[in-house]
């Protein structure tokens, strides 16, 4: 069986859990509503106040699904339960993240800013602090949707490895190179 797989889910209060004829898997709750369609072989069964998905056979592709989906469907649970947030730091001189609602605007060194538009279900916080780099806070209830919008954003300038100038995730550690004054 798979690790993973086999682990029932926990539902916290509040938080509620459908599945249709299809196979679509709806989860409920406090911050919103999120659904994912689960391949038709997988099953999933909901006890009180847990959810767990079983697999039909011992097939290769049935594991490597069994573990998949029910990591989805826990972090839809926790999604709509409590949230998640990526913090991205701004890094280098001059640069500059401000928001207006959903539309993030960046000075990332180029010769003209750089506006992103975000979608609604991710909601954006900048925070400029005197003498620190600024910092851009993405929170939402899909953690996919959420890490496709953050790689996006850091793609725009991924962190050099001289100085570390760029965009970067809290706590993603740079390997540095040297330069060419060190081998003198």
């Amino acid at each position: 069986m798979s690790r993973i797989g086999k682990l029932p889910i926990s539902l916290p209060a509040g938080v509620t859990v459908a599945v249709n004829k299809s196979n679509l898997v709806t989860v409920k709750g406090p911050k919103g509503e999120l659904s994912q369609q689960i391949d038709p072989d997988l099953t999933v069964e909901i006890n009180e106040g847990t959810v767990e998905v079983k697999r039909p056979t011992e097939q290769k592709r049935h594991k490597a699904l069994h573990g998949l989906y029910r990591t989805l469907i826990y972090n839809m649970v926790v999604g709509v339960s409590e949230g998640f947030t990526q913090k991205l730091i701004v890094s280098g001189v001059g640069f500059k993240a401000t928001n207006s609602g959903n539309l993030l605007e960046l000075a990332l060194g180029y010769s003209h800013p750089i506006v992103v538009a975000l979608p609604p279900e991710i909601s954006v916080a900048t925070e400029t602090q005197r003498g620190k780099d600024p910092v851009i806070t993405l929170s939402g209830i899909d953690k996919q949707l959420l890490g496709q919008v953050a790689a996006k954003i850091k793609s725009l300038r991924p962190p050099e490895p001289y100085k570390g100038k760029g965009i970067r995730f809290e706590g993603e550690q740079i390997r540095r190179k040297a330069g060419k004054t060190a081998g003198k």
